[in-house]
């Protein structure tokens, strides 16, 4: 079944296309209206605010009626006679620099990875994936001739750096498993060969390149999930200005331990976890380390800051004139800043309050911060995007001279009222609960429900979770979930241990032989909606995408009736076959998330929760819509057809409930569309959960917006 290319694949999986519209034939009137209301919620013009970089205006729009954003650019408006030049040269209108929706009408799908405007903005180098498989294409684009630099044609690149003088761009490109591994560099303008910089030759180490913010230096960063061995060294520095003077090494690698590095007026400063004399209780925490320039090969590092009781550094952005810090308290994210530069007598780790740090004012209920592009090093203005499951995204700037804040852009949601910081908190109620877990850990749970329904114990509920990689699970405002809020379902997010926001220790508390703590949160999660009266206790289905398809497939093997329905959207449940089989991308890369199945113990660990390798003979299992995509990458087509094969097969017969597949032909990991196209596959899965839970009554539910 591994192998794609096989017509008898491709017909099974057809075949199984055609049930899944058939059993979902009775819901075409409410997947209809499902779409027209998530649809009615775009506004007709969609678009982020302009963002200055030295001289330009940068931005982004969805033209009316399209799928996909387009890449602008403007020059700020200019006073005076600078001004009137500038608008007699016609140099105030707008230059498209890229169009997505002119490339996905060629090749029928486009994926943008990475896009970089050179630091002289004559140029923009971006990675274009046109088959769904993340094989990403290099191309750079002259902007003053809009012409392609075709030499730059090159396969499976991952991430871009420029050089200070625009004149070199260095590039990292990955092997047969799609592994970042090698970087090279490219001289534009010039037909000699590019010439490699750097190789590693580890299988579980990839590499990564970036430009420090103030455009001094290029840092060669070559890492794995967490760390590596001892005795190689991870981080690179090249100055930007002279690619000449190659490396100088900056930290040997050390187990557990992971480096993040910027510079800033004569210094290099890195946010670390790695063990120091001065951490204390913080150890295995992330904090802020810095040394001279010249004495960065002698790895005379001093330590610097600490965080707070119960907070956790996750991020660190720098400029001239201010130090900007990601944190979590609590599982809560903050943002704040510090003024730079740091006095240089100290020698020894500081608690962050001893900085005077400024934390930038965001609403209680916030649950995601992004950041903006933030490319200018010397402005004291921090662009972030606010959100929560209540709050569409809000742009604020905020001011860290003046310390304040102007909220720049609202996101706009047709049919709906907004409050104060654009949220709808008189609509929808959020709330954030601790679940206690089988070992008395403390799970954060947030629950999002309409105002109109009674907690009585008869909504019927959504659980979402991930609970891998250290990543944050995204709670982030969405409002296609109205759709489902106006009719009573209620929406929950269990942030399980294996993923982010809680610090290391949080991590990996749920990783590698501690992975079923992240399934027993999961289901603590769930029986706690049921027990405190958020949901009717036979109306909970869950959600879990990619390695949330492993927790939730799981889930269900240990507590089949813990749920009434899933859906596993591209999921990774052959865990033990799949980790067996290192010439499949990601495997070996994987070691350190899931174990070494190769070892006795990690193999029975991973045999323990491996959810194809657990189904339960004769058991009813809940109703389950499965979805994939031909061309993914990263979990392959046959995990998700080996599964409903196996539970249809195995599992109690007499069980009126269905599990159908439905997969996408066309597409890879990350699915393929643009807004609209998201609207009917998000409307599909909706009435999929109706009728799951026997609801297709559908003018009992009417949606109110």
């Amino acid at each position: 079944m591994s192998r794609t290319n096989d017509p008898d694949l491709s017909d099974h999986l057809r075949r199984e296309n055609a049930y899944a519209d058939a059993f979902m034939a009775d819901t075409a009137g409410l997947r209809g209206r499902l779409t027209a209301e998530m649809e009615g919620r775009i506004p007709q013009s969609v678009s982020t605010p302009p963002e200055r970089w030295g001289p330009w205006l940068y931005y982004q729009y969805v033209p009316e009626g399209k799928e996909y954003p387009v890449l602008c650019r403007r020059l700020e408006r200019q006073s005076g006679w600078v001004g009137r030049v500038l608008s007699l040269m016609g140099r105030e209108e707008e230059e498209i620099l890229l169009d997505w929706n002119e490339i996905a009408e060629q090749f029928g799908y486009v994926h943008v990875g990475t896009c970089r405007v050179s630091p002289d903005h004559k140029f923009l180098a971006y990675t274009l994936d046109i088959t769904g498989g993340e094989s990403f294409v290099l191309q750079v684009k002259n902007l003053e001739t809009k012409s392609i630099i075709m030499k730059s044609r090159i396969e499976q690149v991952v991430s871009l750096a420029w050089s200070t003088d625009s004149h070199w761009l260095l590039y990292s490109v990955c092997d047969d498993t799609q592994r970042p591994y090698r970087v090279l560099c490219m001289e534009l303008g010039s037909n000699v060969a590019d010439s490699l910089l750097y190789t590693e030759n580890d299988p579980q180490f990839c590499v990564d390149i970036t430009s420090t913010k103030d455009g001094r230096f290029i840092t060669i960063n070559s890492n794995s999930k967490s760390s590596s061995e001892e005795g190689h060294l991870p981080i690179y520095v090249i100055d930007g200005s002279n690619l000449q003077n190659r490396f100088w090494p900056v930290k040997k690698r050390v187990p557990g331990v992971q480096y993040f590095l910027e510079h800033h007026h004569g210094c290099f400063y890195v946010l670390t976890n790695a063990p120091s004399e001065y951490a204390g209780s913080f150890a295995g925490h992330y904090y802020i380390a810095r040394c001279k320039d010249e004495e960065l090969q002698l790895a005379s590092w001093h330590d610097v800051i600490l965080p707070g009781q119960d907070v956790t550094f996750q991020d660190m952005d720098i400029f001239d004139g201010h130090l900007v810090l990601f944190l979590q308290r609590c599982g809560v994210p903050m943002l704040c800043s510090i003024d730079m530069p740091i006095d240089g007598n100290i020698k020894k780790l500081t608690n962050l309050e001893d900085f005077s740090p400024w934390y930038f004012p965001v609403p209680s209920n916030l649950c995601s911060i992004l950041p903006g592009s933030n490319h200018d090093y010397m402005t004291s203005i921090y662009r972030v995007v606010l959100s929560s499951p209540v709050m569409p995204d809000v742009v604020i700037d905020y001011d860290m001279v003046k310390r304040t804040f102007s909220i720049v852009h609202r996101e706009e949601v047709v049919g709906l009222n907004s409050q104060s910081w654009s949220d709808f908190i008189g609509a929808f109620t959020c709330e954030r609960r601790e679940v206690i877990a089988h070992d008395g850990v403390r799970i954060p749970l947030t629950i999002l429900y309409s105002q109109k329904i009674l907690r009585d114990g008869s909504s019927p509920g959504i659980l979402y979770g991930y609970g891998a990689y250290g990543d944050v699970l995204d709670k982030s405002w969405c409002s296609d979930r109205i759709s489902l809020l106006d009719r009573g379902w209620v929406i929950a997010f269990a942030d399980v241990r294996g993923g982010g926001g809680q610090g290391v220790s949080w991590h990996q508390s749920g990783a590698q032989s501690c992975k079923l703590n992240s399934i027993y949160d999961f289901v603590a999660c769930g029986t706690y909606l049921g027990d405190e009266g958020y949901v009717h206790k036979d109306r909970l289905s869950a959600i879990g995408c990619s390695a949330g398809g492993l927790l939730v497939g799981a889930a269900i093997n240990m507590y089949p009736n813990l749920f009434r329905a899933a859906i596993l959207k591209v999921p990774f449940l052959d865990i033990c076959n799949t980790m067996l089989d290192p010439s499949l991308p990601l495997t070996i890369l994987d070691y350190e998330e899931f174990g070494d199945p190769n070892t006795q113990a990690d193999f029975e660990t991973i045999r323990s929760y491996s959810p194809y390798d657990n189904i339960l003979p004769g058991v009813c299992y809940p109703s389950m819509l499965v979805t994939a995509s031909f061309h993914d990458s990263r979990v392959g087509i046959w995990e998700a057809t080996k599964w409903v094969a196996k539970v249809r097969d195995i599992t109690c017969p007499n069980c009126a409930r269905s599990v159908i597949l439905k997969v996408n032909m066309n597409s890879g990991h990350f699915s393929e569309g643009g807004l609209f196209k998201h609207c009917e596959d998000t409307a599909f899965k909706y009435a999929f959960l109706i009728k799951a839970m026997g609801m297709l009554d559908e003018n009992q539910f009417e949606s109110d917006s």
